[in-house]
Parts: structure tokens; C-alpha cells; sequence
């Protein structure tokens, strides 16, 4: 039980680990500090965490990186759509 509440925490504090950066993002309207090649590492390293979770068909695995991938995806779109914008 302690570990499951353990492992619950830990997920909670994954999936929401990413928040702040996408509304910083959001609200400056610039990417320019962020690393592509770490945001594309991570959300294939969360991809094989949720196949693993799969695997062991454990919902929490599953879920918090389904979420983390998620917010993956969107610091992914927010790069691309602000990287675009010259800036001055």
C-alpha cells in the first residue's frame, strides 16, 4: 500500500512536471530556450515507459506517462509554432 501511494505521488509529480514550462511558453510566445533534442529524448524514453506499463499492465505507469507525453506533444506544437516568429 505505501508503495503504491509512493508510486502514485511520483506520477503526480511527472505529469504535471511540464505545466510551468508550457505556460511560459504560452505567455512569452518563445521557444528559444528550449531544447529540442531533450524534449524529443524524453517523450521517446516516456513512449517506452508506457509501453513497459503496458506490459506490466499497471494503470499508474500508464497513465502518468500518457500524461507526460501529452505535454510532451504540446511543448513539441509551441516550439514549432513559436520558433517561426523572427525575432527582433
Amino acid at each position: 500500500m505505501l508503495w503504491t501511494i509512493i508510486g502514485a505521488a511520483a506520477a503526480i509529480l511527472t505529469m504535471f512536471s511540464f505545466v510551468p514550462q508550457i505556460i511560459k511558453i504560452s505567455r512569452t510566445k518563445s521557444a528559444k530556450d528550449i531544447s529540442i533534442t531533450t524534449i524529443i529524448q524524453l517523450a521517446l524514453g516516456v513512449s517506452l515507459w508506457i509501453a513497459y506499463g503496458v506490459y506490466l499492465k499497471d494503470a499508474i505507469i500508464i497513465t502518468a506517462n500518457a500524461v507526460t507525453l501529452t505535454s510532451m506533444v504540446v511543448i513539441l506544437l509551441l516550439y514549432r509554432k513559436y520558433s517561426r516568429i523572427p525575432q527582433k
